[in-house]
């Protein structure tokens, strides 16, 4: 599994608002400028973001984003499914009939995966944004 351009972005995206609290909302020229985003990319990625729940916009002279919810409760598995969807190292993880061996759940090599994705997941869940923005990584 790759983490995309985009991912990466949104992931620095996050980190600056977790960073800049005591700003509360930051325009999106701010958020590209300190993150090296490009604005029709961080764009497009803050749409992901509010829609899944991660970030809250406002409209107006004064508006811009923040964080929807305390950079503890967010993670890297959060962001990461918010722009890419579900988190799958193989197809037949997520789609059975897949399988080109045509095993199903009887195959060895879906549950060797399966582990792996699962502690892939569970590693992505413990690292969160507060202690990214601390610096504790």
């Amino acid at each position: 599994m790759n983490i995309t351009q985009e991912s990466d972005y949104a992931i620095r995206a996050v980190l600056i608002l977790s960073k800049n609290k005591e700003k509360d909302i930051l325009d999106a020229k701010t958020i590209c400028e300190l993150g090296s985003i490009p604005l029709r990319f961080l764009l497009k990625l803050l749409r992901k973001l509010i829609k899944s729940g991660i970030v809250k916009s406002y409209r107006g002279v004064n508006g811009g984003y923040s964080l929807a919810k305390e950079p503890i409760d967010i993670n890297l598995k959060d962001i990461i499914e918010a722009i890419e969807g579900p988190i799958a190292i193989n197809r037949c993880l997520y789609d059975k009939d897949s399988c080109s061996a045509g095993k199903g759940d009887n195959c060895c090599i879906h549950a060797a995966l399966y582990r792996v994705q699962s502690t892939m997941i569970n590693e992505l869940e413990k690292i969160n944004f507060e202690n990214l923005r601390k610096g504790k990584w």
